[in-house]
């Protein structure tokens, strides 16, 4: 006699359905587990039996077979505990086999027969709705898988409770989704004393999803600016909320089931490898790219970074996902991220100082920004030079508009633009036009056109550079509430993307 339970096996955001088969037959008394288990799985079998155990219930003295299927897909983690323990209890008509097979289930066992929370219970929740089953978890897993409507979930405490649902005896109550959490960043823009050219190109950056490079001595307000970013960014739609808390699901980073409406902020230190910046390791797990979706990367002393993970950046920056490929998995991740980098002139950092640079100068400038390819500088929406601020303008009031009024322009503009690719699913910000979209929404004035044209000529700009100064000043049209592409939105964009284009 056979027995079912159903699971999820996570390949990237992606849980793809494994029946767990049970199969109690006579012969020598053994427990096995087959079906490409790892180490973890492999050893639910001590955990169920001890488990059990707990609860007055003996295993018989028979050839118990545990079989994960599809039997060539990898099975990793310690979630197939209690779809093995339901399959087993099944196949011992102690539950009803028909209930336990309109069921997804995920948790881990504790010896003592209670329900660990796992990772993934998001994910799970939305495989679970396609197959039109339930969804059995640990408890504490129940308020994040809940946020998915079309599926009932169960959240249980212990196997015992989970005994007694299916037998009638206490039923499991539904679960009730978790709070939505919108933390502020109680940064100002206001704090930051001068540099008003950097504010502006980071509120440019903000409105739509441009990449941008901020260079400056130490000291100069670089990381202050970038730690006031989220204040000024709007918060994630419901959809954006959803994609961006199924990757942090599965790298356990929601807190205790909560929706984070706010925009993700990851600053990776420049010793980080490549695993952990774009994803990688022994499950394949998201990186810092895929943690940042719909959010900031913001990476200080960028030159600092190894050349090997730096040059991984060029193709998600792009597509807006990347592609974890490794031995025994090929995983794809999303990572539609802001990229904002920061760096010293040289590896003093005072190179625009003679009385403090070094005796290398300027050539220390060119080997230590050498660091980072042309490529890649090439995929920067916007560069800005970020100078020291005088000590005496530190006693200065502040000056400039505060986060909130910055936010405001910030969520117009972008409103503007969702509204503009409604019927284009591929794209949700000007960052992301391109081809005919591009043509149609950023088409310049005679005079900006002429001026672009110059621009592209005297500093030989690529097609790539030539498009993203469109999409810039497509966005400082929008900040500007103007639908027509005009001569000074193209000579502000471009004023943000090359040295010396005031001389033009």
């Amino acid at each position: 006699m056979v027995a079912r339970a159903y699971t999820v096996a996570f390949e990237g955001v992606e849980a793809r359905h494994v029946e767990v088969q049970c199969a109690v037959t006579p012969g020598m008394p053994a427990f096995s587990v087959v079906g490409l288990p790892d180490k973890a799985v492999s050893e639910a079998r001590d955990r169920v039996r001890t488990a059990l155990s707990s609860m007055a219930i003996a295993l018989p003295s028979k050839r118990i077979t545990i079989n994960l299927s599809p039997a060539d897909m990898p099975k990793e983690g310690s979630h197939f505990d209690l779809p093995i323990a339901l399959s087993l209890l099944a196949a011992l008509e102690i539950i009803p086999k028909d209930a336990v097979e309109s069921t997804t289930s995920l948790g881990e066992l504790s010896l003592d027969g209670s329900l660990v929370p796992v990772i993934g219970a998001l994910p799970a929740a939305m495989a679970a709705a396609e197959e039109d089953h339930t969804l059995l978890c640990p408890k504490d897993s129940g308020a994040e898988a809940a946020w998915v409507d079309a599926v009932q979930v169960l959240g249980a405490s212990s196997l015992a409770d989970v005994v007694r649902h299916y037998t009638g005896q206490s039923p499991l109550p539904p679960a009730e989704p978790g709070e939505v959490l919108l933390h502020g960043s109680g940064r100002d823009l206001r704090d930051v004393k001068g540099q008003e050219r950097a504010k502006r190109a980071l509120e440019i950056a903000a409105a739509g999803r441009h990449h941008l490079m901020m260079v400056g001595t130490p000291g100069s307000g670089k990381s202050m600016l970038a730690a006031r970013l989220p204040g000024i960014l709007p918060p994630l739609t419901a959809a954006e909320a959803l994609e961006t808390s199924m990757i942090h699901s599965l790298a356990g980073l929601l807190d205790e089931g909560g929706i984070s409406r706010t925009r993700p902020f990851r600053e990776p230190h420049h010793t980080a490898s490549m695993a952990a910046i774009v994803g990688g390791g022994r499950r394949a797990s998201p990186g810092e790219i895929s943690l940042a979706h719909n959010g900031v990367l913001f990476m200080d002393e960028f030159p600092e970074f190894p050349r090997t993970v730096l040059e991984t950046l060029r193709q998600p920056i792009e597509t807006g996902e990347v592609m974890v490929a490794r031995a025994n998995a090929h995983v794809k991740y999303p990572c539609r991220f802001m990229l904002v980098a920061a760096a010293n002139p040289c590896k003093c950092g005072y190179l625009s100082d003679p009385a403090r640079a070094c005796t290398r100068a300027p050539i220390c400038g060119e080997d230590y920004m050498g660091r980072i390819s042309g490529p890649l500088m090439d995929r920067f929406d916007l560069r800005v030079e970020v100078p020291p601020v005088a000590f005496t303008d530190l006693d200065l009031p502040a000056s400039g508009d505060s986060s909130s009024e910055v936010a405001n322009r910030v969520q117009r503009a972008r409103a503007e633009q969702q509204a503009r690719y409604a019927d284009r699913p591929d794209m949700r910000l000007n960052a992301d036009a391109e081809g005919e979209a591009l043509e149609e929404i950023a088409t310049p004035d005679t005079e900006g056109r002429a001026l672009l044209t110059k621009a592209a000529e005297r500093f030989g700009l690529s097609a790539r550079g030539y498009h993203r100064v469109l999409r810039v000043a497509r966005t400082i049209a929008d900040l500007d509430g103007s639908t027509a592409l005009r001569h000074p939105h193209i000579a502000e964009a471009i004023s943000y993307r090359l040295t010396g284009a005031k001389e033009i």
